[in-house]
């Protein structure tokens, strides 16, 4: 199936449903995950509200938010779940940036650091623990998203597909799918731009590649992170995210055919 969803200017989204679970199958159309939404044209609103979405969880932080702030469409009435958690003028991103020697090992290294931790941040176990305790009672389609969809909303979407039983061989097929040419096409002279004007240096094509993409070994660090601090990811579930057996049921029922 073709996963990937034709916006005009809304990154990265697609359907995460539609895997093999078991004996099951993810349902398709109940599961989404993207960049965000600030630039969505008209038309992406139109399309937006077709996909009778009833909960959209935001995994940015506020300034993130507040300088790209969601569009939505008419008669908008889904339920977001965000949180406030995070220093307005601390931006971890930037502050790599600024003292990064804007080489691709540099943002190699920046995102393994990332993922290592990302499980275990405060403001992640708070997003992550809501939407699973929303996921199995939202009535319509869910989106989960972040600024580019690819790093915070991958293992929010590994993680559920770790709940319906995915294979792991698809779920970090899922995960790659990022990795779209075309968007680094479009995106590489965008992010070059952005990064003169930040810190007045010029980083390769390389580099901006592997800065908007992601790799194999990101999620599988995150894993091992999990692993290292639990004895399985469902204790980390359980214990960390407060996914108990009824709540993994009520998310069973209600995204699996």
């Amino acid at each position: 199936m073709t996963r990937k969803l034709p916006f005009e200017a809304i990154e990265n989204f697609r359907d995460f449903g539609d895997y093999g679970a078991g004996e099951r199958r993810i349902r398709k159309g109940v599961l989404y995950r993207a960049a965000h939404q600030a630039e969505a044209t008209d038309a992406d609103l139109e399309a937006l509200a077709a996909l009778d979405l009833s909960l959209i969880v935001d995994l940015r932080r506020p300034n993130e938010r507040t300088r790209s702030p969601s569009r939505r469409w008419n008669g908008f009435a889904a339920e977001v779940i965000e949180n406030g958690e995070g220093d307005e003028h601390d931006d971890p991103w930037h502050r790599f940036i600024a003292g990064s020697d804007l080489s691709a090992k540099a943002f190699t290294d920046y995102m393994v650091d990332y993922y290592r931790e990302a499980p275990f941040v405060g403001r992640h176990v708070d997003l992550y623990s809501r939407y699973f305790q929303r996921l199995g009672h939202t009535p319509g389609a869910t989106l989960i998203h972040c600024a580019a969809g690819k790093d915070r909303t991958g293992i929010l979407a590994a993680l559920t597909h770790h709940i319906a039983g995915v294979h792991e061989d698809d779920i970090f097929a899922d995960f790659l799918l990022t990795n779209d040419p075309v968007r680094f096409e479009r995106r590489v002279p965008m992010m070059r731009q952005a990064i003169l004007d930040m810190t007045g240096r010029e980083a390769t094509d390389d580099a901006l590649i592997t800065a908007l993409g992601v790799e194999l070994h990101y999620l599988e660090t995150a894993f091992a992170a999990i692993h290292a601090a639990h004895p399985s990811i469902d204790h980390y579930l359980e214990t960390v995210l407060g996914v108990d057996s009824k709540t993994r049921a009520a998310i069973e029922a209600r995204i699996l055919a």
